[in-house]
């Protein structure tokens, strides 16, 4: 069993997203450290993309703020080695393919579990495809995390079937974003999950409020928030370390 379990160890899981290396590496290292201060159970960890393609424009233009100061996948790893040295919360990567494939599969998962990274998530690998680098992964200790969209019931089931680590549930049809109304049926979508695993299941995609929060956390065993965080980068610059520390402590009290 892998770190991430911790995460949801008799409590609802607040899960934080970020992109790693936004505005820039020192201040991206503090902001990460201030959210794992402020209680986030567990941290995803956003690896910059040129080409996010499930990602709205607020973490696309994160992407690119960290690409252009110069982030790369290796200084990613960097970036987790000085988080590491403040916090064992489970992490996990947020990454697409291509960046995986580039860097080479196997030395990717090795080097993410040298730096204490506990999963991975990757939005444009098809459940059909997950073999080509689950095996890498598990090889060195870590966790391919399915996602699972509003879709057919027995797609659900059988990726729900074979889930690890966590489910990320998507709330929503389309991109990431911040949404004022999340209309699914996540009841429904979650009672699917229930027939065939106890994997515990988080809720992300449109979450802002802490009153959300507390709403997706009553479906499920937890609630996953991005797109609002990395707002508060964009805003506050070098100041965020502290806007995301009260940001995150708000939200952790509504789960409390």
């Amino acid at each position: 069993m892998s770190n991430i379990y911790k995460a949801f160890e008799n409590k609802k899981a607040f899960i934080a997203f970020l992109t790693a290396g936004d505005p820039d590496f020192e201040t991206s290292v503090e902001c990460f450290k201030a959210v794992a201060r402020a209680g986030a159970d567990l941290i995803e960890v956003g690896i910059p993309f040129s080409d996010p393609i499930a990602e709205g424009p607020v973490i696309q233009e994160a992407d690119l703020r960290a690409l252009d100061s110069g982030m790369t996948t290796d200084k990613v790893f960097e970036l987790v080695k000085e988080v590491r040295k403040e916090t064992d919360v489970p992490m996990v990567f947020m990454s697409y393919i291509n960046p995986i494939y580039h860097y080479g599969a196997e030395k990717f998962f090795e080097k993410a579990a040298e730096v204490g990274i506990d999963g991975a998530i990757i939005p444009d690998m098809p459940y059909e495809e997950k073999d080509e680098l689950a095996g890498a992964a598990k090889k060195f200790g870590l966790d391919i995390i399915s996602m699972i969209a509003p879709t057919s019931e027995e797609r659900i089931k059988m990726i729900a079937k074979e889930a690890e680590g966590f489910i990320y549930v998507v709330s929503s049809l389309g991109v990431t974003g911040v949404r004022s109304e999340i209309n699914t049926d996540l009841g429904s979508m979650m009672n699917l999950v229930r027939e065939v695993t106890d994997v515990p299941a988080a809720i992300g995609f449109g979450i802002s409020t802490p009153e959300q929060a507390r709403k997706m956390a009553g479906y499920a065993d937890g609630a996953i928030v991005g797109s609002a965080m990395v707002r508060i980068v964009a805003a506050e610059g070098k100041n965020a370390p502290l806007k995301l520390y009260e940001y995150v402590k708000s939200m952790k009290e509504a789960l409390a």
